[in-house]
């Protein structure tokens, strides 16, 4: 059955680490949590954000919620209660399109339109180090290794870049320069590759070390791909498209 309980558009969805549990992010600027077995509304609407919710999901440990929103802030949640135990503030001039939690937890990283990258710490809400800026476009989306050593960013500038997560310098040459806009990117499970989706529908996988792409785009879908993963075993890669 679907989860209904959204006044306006769904933005994004994720799965908790135990399989449990969905949350999901709206247009309007709420954020709900759904049991994966039934479909019913187990916690929310979370109230706070002043702006359409954009990208939500789970923290490792399974305990507390990240979303980011047009209103240009981050919230952490816990999501038992609905409340919100950290507001990630000041960091941004523009909306916050992308955020992704360490995979330790203990911190989380968001990038905005207004084409920089902040890390943050979790527990704390203080921004970690300047922000990251090299991007000439708004960044779309951000991702941790699974080390948690680096960061990936893909940008409306045609470019994924690589940034130290403790330094917030960049670690390679940028990835791409193409005209088109990177809007997803993800490291696979051993952290040597990059699944990114652009809006020349195409999805690409790049090697970290050399940024160079392996093999050729996979062709198949008709206009932007809007988001792209590893499987955990990282032999497959899901893509989605408008």
């Amino acid at each position: 059955m679907p989860s209904e309980g959204h006044t306006d558009s769904v933005r994004s969805v994720a799965f908790s680490p135990d399989g449990k549990y969905v949350v999901s992010g709206s247009d309007d600027k709420t954020i709900r949590v759904w049991s994966a077995q039934t479909s019913e509304m187990v916690a929310g609407p979370f109230k706070g954000h002043m702006g359409a919710v954009g990208f939500v999901t789970f923290s490792p440990d399974g305990q507390r919620v990240v979303s980011d929103s047009e209103d240009k802030l981050v919230r952490i949640w816990d999501w038992k209660t609905g409340k919100t135990v950290t507001k990630l503030a000041g960091g941004h001039q523009d909306r916050v399109s992308s955020v992704a939690f360490s995979p330790d937890g203990r911190y989380v990283v968001s990038g905005s339109d207004d084409k920089t990258i902040q890390n943050w710490d979790a527990q704390t809400g203080r921004a970690v180090g300047e922000p990251c800026e090299a991007h000439t476009d708004d960044v779309s989306s951000v991702a941790f290794s699974p080390d948690g050593k680096c960061i990936a960013s893909g940008s409306f500038d045609g470019t994924i870049r690589i940034w130290d997560a403790h330094t917030g310098r960049t670690v390679a040459e940028p990835l791409g320069g193409g005209t088109d806009r990177v809007l997803s990117v993800a490291f696979s499970p051993d952290g040597k590759l990059i699944v990114s989706g652009s809006s020349d529908s195409m999805v690409r996988i790049w090697d970290t070390l050399t940024g160079q792409t392996v093999g050729e785009p996979f062709r198949g879908h008709t206009d932007y791909v809007r988001s792209a993963a590893f499987s955990p075993d990282g032999n497959r890669i899901v893509s989605c498209s408008d």
